[in-house]
């Protein structure tokens, strides 16, 4: 008897261990399908390239009227985008807006004050200064998604430009993106 009672003291730890095991992989397996769930429910709530488009440049207007009334002469928004690839069969339309400043209003400080605006939004900040053409820029990133909204000087001196993305969504392998959008 006492021979197995050693037997069962020595695998008992052993035991312990392969049931956390067990419980480790049925908990990743739960995730795992939580996971799959998720981008089950995302491609029943699919976008098309207009809504993209059109969610994308009410962002793009979302943020230019966050300036200072009495600084913004115009905002143009490109007529069209382009579709870049995301990975897989899913896309994203990218476009951008143009600000116009009115006569005597500086870009960098109106960027840096949206910049300090939307410290505490939906998005998150990546601040590059100097940028790679030498000024004060800021980019807004969605940490669950592509979206994107690059604010900087506009290659005007009195203008700001905001170079935007939308989120992924899926595209038609068969279906050319080379076109305008």
């Amino acid at each position: 008897m006492a021979a197995g009672a050693d037997y069962l003291r020595d695998r008992i730890p052993a035991m312990i261990r392969a049931r956390r095991a067990a419980g480790v992989v049925v908990l990743l397996l739960g995730l795992v399908g939580c996971a799959g769930a998720s981008s089950e429910a995302s491609a029943a709530n699919e976008l098309t390239w207009q809504e993209a488009k059109a969610r994308t440049q009410a962002t793009e207007l979302e943020i230019a009227n966050s300036l200072p009334q009495g600084k913004v002469a115009d905002v143009d928004h490109m007529a069209t985008g382009v579709l870049l690839a995301c990975g897989g069969s899913s896309v994203t339309w990218n476009g951008a807006a143009t600000v116009t400043l009115t006569a005597g209003a500086e870009p960098e400080p109106l960027v840096r004050a949206l910049e300090a605006k939307y410290r505490d939004s939906r998005f998150e900040i990546k601040v590059r200064d100097p940028a790679p053409a030498g000024h004060y820029e800021f980019q807004l990133r969605s940490p669950d998604s592509a979206e994107i909204y690059i604010i900087k000087r506009g290659v005007e001196p009195s203008t700001i430009r905001i170079a935007s993305g939308s989120e992924c969504f899926s595209w038609p392998e068969d279906e050319s993106i080379d076109r305008d959008f």
